[in-house]
């Protein structure tokens, strides 16, 4: 083929390309600043682990002094990088003028560092939760390094925090990086207690509007999901409480669905397979019916 035939389909459909579609322009943010940064969203979770387990993910530092530096190296590089990705982000919040975006960036970078040490301690006792509710589980060590929940929950408590901010998008690609990772869904609005654990999780769905109480447990495949939507006059649906609560101490066994706002009372076992829609009073033990047991011949009536 010659050469003058291909930089000639590659100009045109540059020429295309380049021309902002009615529909494309209508779904960016006003003004001409830069957008978030996928890799350096990356970054921010990559340092937070590295202060959050400094002896896992950097090294082991006995002397507290040189221990005090390289926390301190992470810190200031982690305001950095989250105040340019919060002022990133807030080029989709309506309210925000542009000409005030650094500024609340670096409030809101700053409120976040405050939020750190009880973003770790948090982090700690999911740790526990699930070194003592795993047998298979040798030390912590493997349950930091190996579990998917801890990454799963780093990712949770850091955007939850950026969320409460009202920061726009970004707990959201923080959230969805850990989902892509690990297959553990948990929006970054919904309230999660101390000792969260999830056991396995391949296939956990927490929605945006839902309550978790502390020593809670889920198996794979839970769904803390809505039953349904609500709807305005003009047809626009309403983002209101549809998310399951769950109380204290509430274990939740695989691949049941929980869906809509009920409470599940404290101390509470609900079954594997359970599709439920109603609340449950503390102390409830809710499980699946027996299966029935039926013949089939040649494959027929399954």
């Amino acid at each position: 083929m010659e050469k003058r035939h291909i930089n000639e389909v590659l100009l045109r459909n540059v020429e295309k390309l380049s021309k902002q579609a009615e529909r494309e322009g209508a779904m960016m943010p006003k003004g001409s600043s830069p957008l978030p940064e996928v890799d350096e969203v990356r970054r921010i979770i990559t340092l937070a682990k590295s202060i959050i387990f400094t002896d896992y993910f950097y090294k082991r530092q006995p002397d507290e002094q040189i221990r005090s530096y390289y926390i301190g190296v992470y810190v200031e590089e982690l305001y950095t990088v989250l105040r340019r990705q919060i002022a990133r982000g807030l080029q989709f919040c309506e309210d925000c003028a542009e000409s005030d975006v650094l500024s609340s960036a670096e409030c809101l970078a700053l409120q976040f560092i405050d939020e750190l040490p009880e973003i770790k301690r948090l982090i700690y006792t999911d740790v526990e939760a699930m070194f003592q509710n795993d047998p298979a589980a040798t030390n912590y060590g493997e349950v930091i390094y190996c579990y998917p929940v801890v990454n799963t929950m780093t990712h949770y408590r850091i955007a939850h925090a950026l969320h409460k901010m009202r920061v726009p998008v970004i707990p959201r690609i923080i959230t969805e990086q850990a989902h892509s990772k690990t297959g553990i869904d948990i929006h970054p609005g919904a309230q999660i207690g101390e000792y969260f654990a999830i056991d396995h999780g391949t296939g956990v769905v927490i929605g945006e509007t839902s309550v978790i109480g502390s020593h809670v447990t889920l198996y794979q495949g839970v769904t803390l999901g809505a039953k349904n939507f609500k709807y305005d006059a003009d047809g626009n649906m309403l983002n209101v409480p549809r998310h399951p609560i769950l109380e204290d101490n509430v274990t939740v066994y695989s691949n049941a669905s929980i869906l809509g706002r009920i409470r599940i009372g404290h101390d509470s076992v609900i079954g594997g397979n359970i599709w439920l829609t109603h609340d449950v009073p503390p102390h409830s033990r809710i499980l699946q019916s027996k299966a029935v047991d039926v013949s089939f011949q040649g494959g027929l009536g399954i």
